[in-house]
């Protein structure tokens, strides 16, 4: 009996090809519109769907494949008699192979974007693949014509492969068109400012890491087809794989970045570990930057990440080269810092520009998902002074940059920070006193004449209190406790200034 070959594809990347090696396998072709024009121009002997089913494309192309004789061709059970008796009643011959591939709704959203017949197809071949091949990858046509050379059909499992690689093809295209239309971008879609009812998102693996966060764990790195990720624009130059602490740190060191970018014209520099900043600086030069972030807790930043703003050069590299760096990324790297850096052979060293805030941020609990904006810096224009010593302008630059810091640092966060430099941090701890402990201590005599940043409010004065006997003298907070009054105080008695930004930054 012959083998029947349906092919309707928008990408043509390697179609003609494929058709003319199943033409000389002895299988009939049967095709429409552009991809039938193809393989006619190409000398190939192809039937028409119209032909096929007596039954021409109307609607301005939009009801093409949708015909009984194209779907019962595919989607007949070849092991069920009724099946083949409904064939043989209705005059309807078998397809073997489906070959489609979808308009690209994901690159061009629009209604006219919007494929109805060649996921209804893709489906159908796929749903009967018991019986029916069906591609929807070109890159999947190697593997297929080498398997039908060899053994005339294709297996079993190749035919399951092929099937679930067609589902995962239409639901990633109707994940796309969901998302479209439920974000307001199509015509009547809702736009509302509401979270949807239903959240659907593609992730493709785009990296198998080493482990998870434990040696035990395993992890992949999946990245959100057709947007910008992570690692979009990121070129690996050298080292070992990433891990997924690695890219943990690498995320939020690199808002943190961008963050500082935005607000400040010096370069920047940024060192993470265990998912914290534990030194941040911006300087008239990078080199500087460096320095004075490595400066803020060189113990913690003994392998850690380190994210740059601008090109390292030699002189630089060979700076970084004298701490264990896991990762370093920045812009650029000069042929001297490549070859400083073409020792430390398992140091992972990435090529990219900063990466903004994702406009959601999403975290995985126990068979669910939260949800929720991104935390983004507010603009500081309702920021008000509440004690009766003011900022000096060297004070609330750096009040300023240490709010933008803190952003960054786990729950409760206390950041303590000057000439442009954190000196100080305290990070996850169950009290707002114990953070400050922490960052006083970190910042050893450098807190004397260091400004406080928090990323809540002092439910007590107690806190204010143990950052001013250690020689802090300005202070930038959320403000809204009961007690706000009472810490108040206590700044105007220690003669500390104190600004209230009216929203608090937590990060968990």
């Amino acid at each position: 009996m012959k083998r029947r070959a349906l092919l309707s594809v928008y990408d043509k990347s390697g179609v003609v090809e494929f058709a003319r090696e199943l033409a000389g396998l002895g299988w009939d072709l049967l095709s429409s519109g552009g991809t039938a024009a193809a393989l006619r121009d190409a000398g190939l002997a192809v039937t028409e769907t119209a032909d096929f089913t007596g039954f021409p494309a109307i609607l301005g192309h939009r009801v093409v494949t949708l015909h009984p004789k194209v779907h019962g061709g595919i989607l007949a059970d070849r092991d069920v008699p009724e099946h083949l008796d409904d064939l043989d009643r209705y005059g309807i011959e078998p397809i073997d192979l489906v070959v489609g591939n979808l308009y690209p709704f994901d690159s061009e959203p629009s209604i006219e974007m919007i494929d109805v017949g060649g996921p209804a197809m893709v489906r159908a071949a796929a749903k009967n693949h018991a019986h029916v091949g069906v591609v929807t990858d070109p890159s999947e046509y190697g593997a297929v014509l080498g398997e039908l050379r060899a053994s005339g059909t294709l297996s079993d499992e190749t035919r399951r492969h092929l099937a679930l690689a067609a589902f995962q093809r239409t639901a990633e295209y109707d994940a796309a068109i969901a998302e479209w239309m439920e974000n307001g971008k199509a015509d009547g879609g809702l736009d509302d400012g509401d979270f949807p009812k239903n959240f659907t998102l593609l992730y493709e693996k785009s990296l198998a890491l080493r482990y998870g966060e434990n040696p035990h764990q395993r992890a992949a790195y999946y990245a959100r087809r057709g947007e910008d990720h992570l690692l979009s624009g990121v070129e690996k130059l050298q080292g070992k794989n990433l891990s997924f602490n690695n890219l943990g740190d690498l995320d939020t060191a690199r808002a943190l970045l961008a963050d500082l970018m935005g607000s400040e014209d010096r370069p920047a520099a940024v060192i993470f570990k265990h998912a914290n900043p534990c030194g941040v600086a911006v300087a008239e030069t990078l080199a500087e930057a460096y320095a004075k972030a490595l400066a803020s807790d060189p113990l913690s930043a003994f392998g850690g990440v380190v994210a740059l703003s601008s090109a390292v050069d030699g002189e630089l590299a060979w700076e970084i080269s004298q701490v264990f760096t896991e990762v370093l990324i920045a812009p650029e790297f000069s042929p001297e810092a490549r070859e400083v850096f073409a020792s430390k052979l398992n140091m992972v060293l990435l090529q990219a520009g900063p990466l903004e805030q994702s406009k959601l941020s999403a975290r995985h609990v126990t068979g669910g998902l939260l949800l929720q904006d991104g935390d983004r810096a507010e603009d500081d224009a309702e920021y008000r002074i509440v004690t009766e010593k003011r900022s000096s302008r060297d004070q609330t630059s750096g009040l300023l940059f240490a709010w933008r810091v803190a952003r960054s640092v786990k729950s409760n966060a206390i950041v303590l920070a000057r000439d442009g430099a954190t000196v100080g941090i305290g990070a996850g701890q169950m009290s707002r006193v114990d953070s400050s402990e922490i960052a006083v201590k970190k910042a050893g005599e450098r807190v004397r004449g260091a400004v406080a940043a928090s990323d809540a409010f002092f439910p007590f004065a107690d806190g204010v209190e143990a950052l001013a006997e250690a020689g802090v003298t300005a202070v930038i907070q959320p403000g809204g406790s009961r007690r706000d009054a009472e810490v108040i105080e206590a700044a105007n008695r220690h003669g500390v200034a104190m600004v209230f930004t009216g929203r608090r930054h937590f990060l968990h």
